[in-house]
């Protein structure tokens, strides 16, 4: 059977509704583009963008007036109120550091930081990276009151780097992707224990025993085999507001409740096959008798049974990685680029903005301290043999793909936000110098792995 009378087969075995042949054909183009690795940083650089616009246009004083609108929860007679702006920042980016929690616990059992061989280097890149640029803005603000922004350079946002990097795959050694990717995750980790450890407000005891309570009831959840999502759900949901009320962040609430989250299968392999094989042979039977899955309830009981199986062969780390990563990086992180990437500019102002410690200490902690930090701790380990390069790269394409570790868009500026809570000049100072080093970033690391790309081979 050749090719096209497969695919005329194929569209025979489909049950089509009137208008599905043609509804296919306009949303598969969007639907591939969504699934596209590159997609979430196009459309979190749009936003950015159009947030930035906003905010300087006559449209500014409505959107600062929807930052506070006001947000609230109730249950029962419990209440709970917040701004919208601190709604997404400290509630919705909880299952942005949820899905960067599922992110790192896979990566340590079976990803690229499974293995210390192939880890080393990337670990050993991301401390660099995280250390050259808290020390290069704190010899701009040292025994200042700005002090405290010394994380805000720290983080790399992996969904613009990793996307300007795959916009270069052509170009590029796939190994070079597999480090970024590598990198960029344990730089969310280095991240998000700075967060835990320095940027913790008073804390409540009462509440952080509770919240510790709450974590060793999710860790049996896990020892005792409990698979089933909602279980997981409530208690890290409580989980959340102790940690709100105890002092500490309480996005925190979204990793310690990922590493929970069971990484077992309930089936093996084996006895995945042997079940539906058996539901197969057991939907043939029962298809002589009746094949309209609407009026046989034997064959709708049957393939919600396989339904069931594949559920079950498949870990509840998996299903939910994948359930949340597209509403997290279509919606929540945008959502936070809107009410975060929204700085109001003064031209009058921006000399003393761009000459100002904050603003000098977050730009080139993020363009240079990212470049000397992940290249110098890249060379160090390499000359004394603790890593390899990346199959097929240069140290030279190594070392243009640090540059793309300035851009450091979402984590650096939710440090910024806990950093500058109470320091508007200074929050909005961290910011610009944010944008300014993640654009310059961005621009110069996909210039020079292009020319790279094109002008050498690998070393």
């Amino acid at each position: 059977m050749n090719t096209i009378d497969s695919e005329n087969k194929n569209h025979q075995d489909i049950n089509y509704a009137p208008w599905e042949k043609v509804f296919r054909k306009v949303i598969t183009p969007f639907e591939q583009f969504i699934h596209h690795q590159t997609a979430s940083g196009i459309l979190l650089m749009l936003v950015a963008v159009a947030a930035l616009i906003v905010a300087n246009s006559p449209l500014a004083e409505t959107y600062q007036h929807l930052l506070h609108i006001p947000v609230s929860v109730m249950f029962g007679d419990w209440q709970m109120h917040m701004s919208l702006h601190h709604f997404v920042n400290d509630g919705l980016m909880a299952l942005f550091f949820f899905v960067v929690g599922l992110e790192l616990k896979r990566e340590f059992l079976v990803g690229e930081l499974s293995d210390l061989s192939q880890a080393a280097l990337p670990i050993i890149a991301a401390i660099g990276g995280m250390l050259m640029p808290a020390l290069i803005y704190a010899s701009f603000n040292y025994g200042s009151d700005a002090m405290p922004g010394w994380g805000v350079p720290m983080a790399t946002d992996i969904a613009f780097a990793v996307g300007v990097l795959v916009l270069l795959s052509f170009r590029v050694p796939k190994a070079l992707i597999t480090f970024l990717v590598a990198l960029a995750i344990a730089d969310d980790l280095g991240a998000v224990l700075v967060i835990a450890i320095f940027y913790t407000q008073q804390l409540n005891l009462s509440w952080l025993l509770s919240a510790l309570s709450l974590v060793i009831v999710l860790m049996v959840l896990n020892f005792a085999g409990v698979r089933k999502v909602i279980p997981y759900f409530i208690v890290a949901v409580l989980l959340w507001y102790a940690l709100y009320q105890s002092g500490v962040h309480a996005t925190l609430a979204g990793v310690l409740g990922a590493f929970t989250v069971p990484a077992r299968s309930r089936y093996n392999t084996a006895k995945f096959v042997s079940k539906i094989q058996d539901l197969i042979t057991k939907f043939h039977e029962e298809r002589v008798v009746n094949d309209n899955v609407l009026t046989n309830q034997r064959l709708n009981v049957i393939t919600e049974d396989v339904e069931k199986t594949a559920r079950s062969v498949q870990t509840p780390l998996q299903r939910l990685e994948h359930a949340w990563h597209i509403p997290v990086a279509f919606l929540i992180i945008p959502l936070f680029a809107i009410t975060n990437a929204g700085i109001p500019i003064e031209l009058s102002s921006i000399r003393a903005t761009v000459t100002h410690p904050v603003f000098l200490g977050v730009f080139f902690g993020l363009t240079l301290g990212k470049f000397f930090g992940i290249t110098g701790a890249c060379w160090l380990a390499l000359r004394f043999k603790l890593g390899q390069l990346p199959a097929g790269a240069s140290f030279r394409q190594l070392a243009a793909v640090s540059v793309l570790g300035g851009i450091g868009f979402t984590m650096s500026i939710f440090i910024a936000e806990l950093a500058f809570s109470s320091s508007t000049d200074y929050l909005l100072m961290s910011k610009t110098g944010v944008l300014a080093a993640s654009l310059i970033s961005g621009v110069v690391g996909f210039g020079a792995l292009r020319f790279l790309g094109r002008n050498m081979n690998p070393e």
